[in-house]
């Protein structure tokens, strides 16, 4: 009986975790950047790029920068999810719970992730690699949970989202469609990128079709970063941080396979070993997903939903990573940017503070 119960609470989540981290070693063997199978920060900013929001490492000569491309496991990420919610009777449109704050959050929340280069869900697939510095973010992911939980438990909330019309809820998902078709057509007007990391990509259809099942297992479990650590510490429940277990474990073993698990600070692939940022932006990462309600995987996962609060925070993630890098926040694997880093991120623990603060609910008794 003990084991029924634990298989049906955990199964599902630790499956969820096991194929999402064999489908990042996956697409990282087609061609995707290694230990970048997943990046939600890293992709959401590739688009940014193809749509001309930022032209990092432009060179006039091959008419493209480095980090710009229509990333597919957005895409079926977010219909796999959309799919899914449909045919359970899931997809419920909703919004209008702070949205502004959400967006401000979202660009602060992209901002630290692209200082310690990764998202949640890339940290951890970087620790299967053999990453060390991505053990210094998850530190610091840890402390701005942490953070966040203070103001949780002091009754933070950003207040109840309403029912929506079903054009509202489906005006995301409509937009990966678009994407989708650009992706595929490749117009002109579309950039991709000749040389980095936005040239490295696995194929559009192998791409398209795991992030499809990703989606639909990530919406089916709620897997989501932030939330394994929340209700680790709040209600010692650590069913969703087993999932965040089982991608640690499925990239590890996939990687000592194909003999890529390199162990280490130094020489790792788009990454620095600048430790005070890299455990700074994951702080700030860490906080304000806490404010968001979820991790960036489980904002994309929402927005498939028809939840437009997820689908605004997703926009500002979007914002965020053409500020990072039209400003000069973004790291590289050289180190932080040649920007104001260290005002951006100040900028971000102060304004998290605030909003914090300003949001917080009497409790009764």
């Amino acid at each position: 009986m003990q084991s029924e119960n634990f298989a049906k609470r955990y199964g599902l989540v630790i499956a969820t975790g096991l194929v999402v981290g064999a489908a990042a070693v996956a697409l990282t063997f087609w061609g995707n950047p290694a230990n970048m199978g997943f990046c939600i920060a890293c992709f959401l900013r590739d688009i940014a790029g193809a749509l001309n929001l930022q032209r990092a490492g432009f060179d006039a000569e091959v008419g493209t920068g480095i980090v710009q491309y229509i990333r597919p496991e957005i895409i079926g990420l977010v219909l796999g999810s959309t799919a899914i919610a449909f045919l359970r009777g899931e997809f419920k449109p909703k919004g209008g719970s702070s949205p502004m704050i959400r967006f401000i959050v979202a660009v602060f929340v992209m901002i630290g992730a692209l200082v310690f280069l990764g998202c949640p869900l890339r940290m951890v697939i970087r620790i299967g690699g053999g990453d060390l510095n991505a053990v210094v973010g998850l530190a610091g992911f840890a402390i701005g949970i942490l953070i966040g939980i203070q103001f949780l438990q002091r009754g933070f909330s950003l207040r109840r989202a309403y029912q929506q019309s079903m054009a509202e809820g489906l005006v995301f998902p409509v937009l990966m469609a678009v994407l989708l078709v650009l992706v595929v057509m490749a117009p002109s007007f579309i950039i991709f990128s000749a040389k980095g990391p936005g040239s490295q990509r696995a194929p559009i259809a192998a791409a398209l079709v795991i992030a499809l099942v990703v989606g639909v297992l990530a919406q089916r479990s709620r897997l989501c970063m932030v939330g394994g650590i929340r209700d680790a510490v709040m209600f010692k429940d650590f069913r969703l941080i087993s999932g965040f277990a089982a991608i640690i474990a499925a990239v590890l073993v996939g990687n000592l396979i194909l003999g890529r698990f390199n162990p280490g600070f130094a020489e790792q692939p788009i990454a620095h070993s600048e430790w005070l940022w890299n455990l700074l932006g994951m702080v700030l990462v860490g906080w304000g997903s806490v404010l968001l309600g979820g991790c960036p995987l489980r904002q994309l996962i929402l927005a498939g939903e028809g939840n437009t609060d997820s689908a605004v925070t997703v926009t500002g993630f979007i914002v965020g990573a053409a500020v990072s890098h039209n400003f000069g926040l973004a790291s590289s694997g050289t180190g932080i940017g040649t920007g104001p880093v260290a005002i951006a991120v100040a900028a971000g623990f102060v304004v998290l503070g605030v909003i914090s603060v300003m949001n917080m609910q009497k409790l009764e008794g």
